[in-house]
């Protein structure tokens, strides 16, 4: 792997401690000039009481990748980044195994990012497809 894209991805991973994305496992795995990528567990943790993957997990995943996708994405030192909405269609459900969410730009504007999630399995089968709409503000 390019040690640059080691860098990146060691300096999100090592901020997940005491925060949801350590509740759910959520951990990076790729980033690109134009993507974000990052997997989850599916075990009883993220289970909704029949068992099946929590609609609620998916969207809290494809939420975190946007968002730390369009954070990656703007001068840090001057701007901030605000969720402002999400949208998920849940296709297929998951009891077991790993999900792995990638973020990758529809619109990257000024002020607001429009990101396209796919939340797909180990085989590439699409799970649920989410949009998220960001803000960039000044800080």
């Amino acid at each position: 792997m390019n040690p640059k894209k080691e860098a990146i991805l060691a300096q999100l991973n090592a901020i997940v401690p005491n925060t949801l994305l350590e509740t759910l496992q959520i951990t990076y795995t790729d980033v690109g000039e134009d993507f974000l990528t990052a997997k989850m567990p599916v075990n009883p943790r993220v289970h909704q009481p029949q068992g099946l993957l929590h609609g609620g997990a998916t969207v809290a995943l494809a939420e975190t990748v946007g968002s730390t996708a369009s954070h990656l994405f703007i001068d840090a030192t001057k701007y901030k980044v605000k969720g402002l909405e999400i949208s998920a269609n849940h296709l297929k459900s998951k009891r077991e195994g790993e999900v792995f969410a990638t973020a990758r730009f529809i619109h990257k504007g000024r002020t607001t990012h429009l990101w396209e999630i796919r939340v797909v399995d180990e085989e590439e089968n699409l799970i649920s497809l989410c949009k998220l709409t960001t803000i960039v503000l000044a800080k």
